[in-house]
């Protein structure tokens, strides 16, 4: 695992924008009042010509997302993630994805660790809800480097795609390899269970699988950027060769990565799984760290499950 100082993978996203604007004179951004927030104000500064700012209006922005897509543009959308997945979702069904328009949602702040502004603004449910939209595409980058990646992929691939990023500042991966949408990324390899993650848990789960390895047990972890279309071919090869899967993310469990997981095995290659996640609560106020702690996220506490799995 790499040392390098952690970085904000919102800082990515906003640098990044900025470099395909240079390029791409077909490319639009939108934002809802947090500009700042998600970056998108290094955008805005450059391009003021190309950037809208919708104030408190998340559907109203949504919707112009789609009518700018109508007509040629790429459109990049972005807000904090409750708002995006929730405030509006109807714009974002009926008129983005049933249209399968080239808008490309970039949502910030995602999961428990937006920390003390509380439950109100905890995404804990968005993936759930935008795996369930016909045509939407969904990526949870690891960190600032696949930040990158993810959303250069967004820009090149055509229909709507959700962009999961979180608030707080996350390490950088090493040893991932190449950044391929759709296909998940084995970083460590071990024999005696299988630890499948996304997002800021992929460097829990290596913290985890570094305790584990004091303990004589040694763990794959697979890093599942993509959600929508998943990997079912990867997670096949892995259930085929760990009997235990335990499935890590910062998301409810009923309709994220675990539910993802375990509809392809089910169907595919049944095998025992089991999740680490947010069990049907509403998160609350508290650093991001308290939280992870609270809710059972910490590599601590994934390191534990693992141990108890594997005695089962």
């Amino acid at each position: 695992m790499n040392k390098m100082e952690k970085i904000y993978a919102r800082d990515i996203y906003g640098q990044t924008l900025l470099e395909l604007g240079k390029k791409h004179k077909d490319l639009v951004v939108l934002d809802a009042d947090l500009s700042g927030s998600t970056r998108t104000v290094f955008f805005g500064r450059e391009f003021p010509e190309r950037f809208f700012n919708f104030g408190v209006a998340e559907q109203n922005m949504m919707a112009t997302a789609a009518g700018l897509a109508s007509s040629g543009k790429v459109v990049f959308a972005s807000t904090f993630a409750m708002f995006a997945a929730v405030r509006a979702l109807d714009q974002v069904r009926n008129s983005i994805c049933y249209n399968n328009f080239n808008v490309k949602i970039v949502a910030t702040h995602g999961g428990i660790t937006v920390g003390e502004d509380g439950a109100s603004h905890q995404a804990l449910e968005d993936i759930n809800i935008f795996r369930a939209i016909p045509n939407m595409k969904i990526i949870v980058p690891a960190d600032g480097p696949q930040t990158k990646e993810a959303i250069i992929t967004a820009y090149q691939t055509p229909g709507p795609f959700y962009v999961r990023l979180g608030r707080s500042k996350s390490s950088t991966i090493s040893n991932q390899g190449d950044f391929i949408f759709g296909k998940g990324q084995i970083i460590e390899q071990g024999k005696d269970l299988a630890i499948v993650t996304c997002g800021i848990m992929v460097n829990e789960s290596l913290i985890a699988s570094k305790m584990l390895k004091e303990k004589g047990i040694s763990a794959t972890v697979v890093n599942l950027h993509t959600i929508k279309p998943i990997d079912d071919d990867l997670l096949v090869s892995i259930a085929k060769k760990h009997k235990k899967i335990l499935v890590c993310e910062e998301h409810q469990t009923t309709g994220g990565l675990f539910s993802a997981v375990s509809e392809v095995l089910i169907q595919k290659c049944p095998t025992q799984v089991k999740p680490i996640g947010i069990e049907d609560e509403f998160g609350q106020s508290g650093s991001p760290q308290e939280l992870m702690d609270f809710y059972g996220l910490s590599a601590n506490n994934i390191a534990e499950k693992a141990q108890e799995f594997l005695r089962q």
